[in-house]
């Protein structure tokens, strides 16, 4: 483990403002459209964001994997924040075949995105299971890797980080690596420092994290994370409401100025996307990582 003094004092801040869960009718504060998309997180932007892990809607509020819809968020976001790293959604969940989940990395020039999702292995959520199977995930992570496009290591417990180790020795995900640690799925990792530790314990020493928790989970999680010397994972994808008792919605930036007063209660500072990127070699504005990183990122175990 770090010693206190070893916690990095920039924190990644992912932000994830819609996910494929929540509908309009369960949040009215949920963008779906590329514009309302956009807004949303250039909002967040004026307030200071690493990462932004998009996820395409169709007009009727159903997932999509559609490029087109990508490419109009990613051009509107790219207007006004050129160096914010763009993560895409590669989830399965609606669209299980290879040919739909990758569509998106498939983007080029200014729309290319410079990260996507990989969830490491399948797994129940509360209503339903999203299935990862090996062959998926390792097709996703060759094609990213021959893209040149950073993959966001989605982990809900510490054999899907075990599994990263896998990869990263097939050759598939080439280090450093970046890591979600997603707490309180009731079939996987609890937000309680037991469940942080186990996981942290596993990961990678060359590899930037965050911490982010689904569900009332959502704040204990993140102040887990963060205590823990890692970064949040923040939005409407994973937690509609801004209390544990699920009394008042939340907005986006409601989340998002929360998890500020956090960092900043914790004398940190949120990680700028131009850090980022030098720590995971990750060339700006092209979607092309592995060049040597200038800062390398270090693990539990740097």
């Amino acid at each position: 483990m770090k010693r206190h003094d070893q916690i990095n004092n920039s924190v990644v801040l992912n932000f994830t403002p819609t996910g494929m869960v929540p509908r309009r009718h369960d949040n009215p504060h949920v963008p779906i459209d590329p514009e309302e998309i956009a807004e949303q997180v250039q909002e967040a932007c004026h307030l200071g964001v690493t990462i932004v892990h998009l996820h395409a809607r169709k007009a009727d509020g159903t997932p999509s994997h559609d490029v087109d819809l990508y490419a109009d968020i990613i051009h509107r976001v790219r207007s006004f924040a050129p160096e914010l790293v763009i993560c895409v959604s590669l989830s399965g969940r609606s669209a299980p075949n290879f040919d739909s989940r990758c569509a998106p990395l498939r983007l080029t020039g200014a729309s290319k995105p410079d990260m996507g999702s990989l969830t490491l292995s399948s797994l129940n959520f509360s209503r339903e299971a999203t299935v990862n199977s090996p062959a998926m995930v390792q097709r996703l992570a060759s094609e990213m890797l021959q893209r040149g496009i950073l993959p966001e290591l989605e982990a809900f417990d510490g054999g899907m980080i075990n599994y990263a180790h896998y990869l990263v020795e097939k050759g598939l995900v080439r280090p450093p690596c970046y890591f979600n640690l997603i707490l309180g799925n009731p079939a996987t990792a609890q937000a309680d420092p037991l469940s942080l530790g186990a996981m942290m314990a596993k990961l990678p020493v060359r590899c930037e994290w965050a911490v982010g928790g689904i569900g009332r989970s959502q704040t204990a999680s993140i102040m887990l994370g963060l205590a823990a010397g890692g970064g949040v994972r923040i939005g409407l994808e994973d937690n509609i409401h801004y209390d544990r008792h699920c009394r008042r919605l939340a907005r986006n930036i409601d989340l998002v100025k929360r998890a500020h007063l956090l960092v900043e209660q914790l004398e940190r500072e949120i990680m700028t996307p131009g850090e980022f990127r030098r720590r995971m070699g990750l060339l700006p504005g092209s979607g092309e990582y592995g060049r040597p990183p200038e800062i390398q990122g270090t693990g539990p175990g740097g």
